[in-house]
């Protein structure tokens, strides 16, 4: 599985150690340093079966800065993508990715029930 998060975020903290206290095993990806592509985020919204605003950090100053709660619903999927893979503060976190799976956000029963399915 890959984990992606914000290691300054404290969501992306309890995640983490979730993961780590159900001794799951996974690889670790900063999203500051190692932004998703524009390819990985379409496969995985793709996996998630979730609206494409779910994969959107609408609580981001980034978000805010740049007016997105707005403008999101007239920009095309294709745009919208576009702009996520471009910084990583944009983007949901923080973000499980299995192998048939791609949950934004972290919600434990969600995850559990992903690990368990």
């Amino acid at each position: 599985m890959l984990f992606v998060c914000y290691p300054k975020c404290t969501t992306c903290q309890k995640a983490q150690k979730w993961l780590e206290e159900k001794g799951v095993e996974y690889q670790f990806r900063d999203i500051k340093q190692e932004n998703p592509t524009e390819q990985e985020l379409r496969q995985w919204h793709a996996m998630s079966g979730l609206p494409l605003k779910r994969f959107f950090n609408t609580s981001g100053l980034q978000y805010k800065a740049l007016g997105l709660k707005d403008k999101l619903p007239a920009m095309s999927e294709d745009e919208q993508f576009a702009l996520l893979a471009t910084d990583g503060m944009l983007v949901k976190r923080p973000l499980l990715i299995g192998a048939d799976f791609a949950l934004p956000g972290f919600k434990p029963s969600e995850w559990q029930e992903r690990l368990d399915g």
